[in-house]
């Protein structure tokens, strides 16, 4: 009896001790997710951090999240970029038949290039729609392809401010040397009678895009352009000094330029 008794005692704690361990040897064992993200949610998120990138709150990002690589094959290969860029030229259009023009070739629109009017779209998407860090000579040799095509809501932005009488300048970070490629392929893809392509000469390299764009504006304002639009894909674009009256940012989620 008194064997039996000790038995019970001992299966008694055995259990007591097997209830208390057996959350920590679980945990340790198998960690579950608390949540399984759907495809929706990453939706949710991608089209949270696309506003991020376009009202310039997710400021010197690097990279476009690998997760966010399908949303953004979707957002481009189904019509949404073009319809958000649609919307852009026409209120461009329509404050630009509010300004009087002088008649003096002085009321100036400036124009980014790449990604306000040539498309390198086919380059990112040999890239992981930038998912994967910039290579810059292998951008280089795409450009001097000279095959980008444009834009159909840039090209009519473009001729309907031509008609409107504004003068056309053209503002882009590519190098002096690729001057020649650059407007072939700008009158490949239908851009014409633009006053000034304005590129990177050898005392504007190194120099951040916000004051290298700031200082050939300045230089135009000199000169007694009056800029009263300006056009661009990234912020650093249109900021800084020797702004236009107006400013429209064109949708860009593939990459950042300070």
């Amino acid at each position: 009896m008194a064997c039996s008794h000790n038995n019970t005692i001992w299966f008694f704690f055995l259990a007591i001790f097997t209830v208390l361990i057996s959350p920590v040897i679980s945990s340790r064992v198998m960690k579950l997710p608390v949540t399984v993200e759907s495809p929706s949610t990453i939706n949710s998120y991608c089209e949270s951090w696309r506003l991020a990138v376009e009202t310039n709150n997710a400021i010197t990002w690097k990279v476009v999240p690998s997760e966010c690589v399908s949303y953004l094959e979707t957002y481009y290969n189904k019509g949404q970029f073009d319809n958000d860029y649609n919307v852009v030229a026409r209120y461009a259009l329509d404050f630009a038949k509010t300004v009087k023009i002088g008649g003096d070739g002085k009321d100036a629109w400036v124009f980014d290039v790449d990604e306000t009017l040539l498309s390198n779209l086919d380059y990112y998407k040999a890239h992981t729609y930038g998912a994967e860090p910039f290579n810059s000579k292998e951008f280089n040799e795409w450009v001097v392809q000279g095959t980008t095509p444009g834009y159909v809501a840039s090209l009519k932005l473009y001729q309907g401010l031509k008609k409107l009488g504004f003068t056309i300048i053209l503002l882009t970070g590519r190098d002096e040397a690729q001057r020649s490629v650059t407007e072939k392929n700008l009158e490949d893809a239908g851009y014409s009678d633009w006053d000034q392509l304005l590129l990177r000469g050898h005392e504007d390299q190194g120099k951040a895009a916000t004051q290298y764009k700031s200082e050939q504006r300045s230089k135009m304002v000199k000169k007694g352009f009056r800029l009263h639009g300006n056009t661009g894909d990234q912020w650093s674009d249109l900021q800084g000094f020797a702004v236009a009256d107006r400013s429209f940012k064109v949708p860009n989620p593939l990459y950042y330029i300070a």
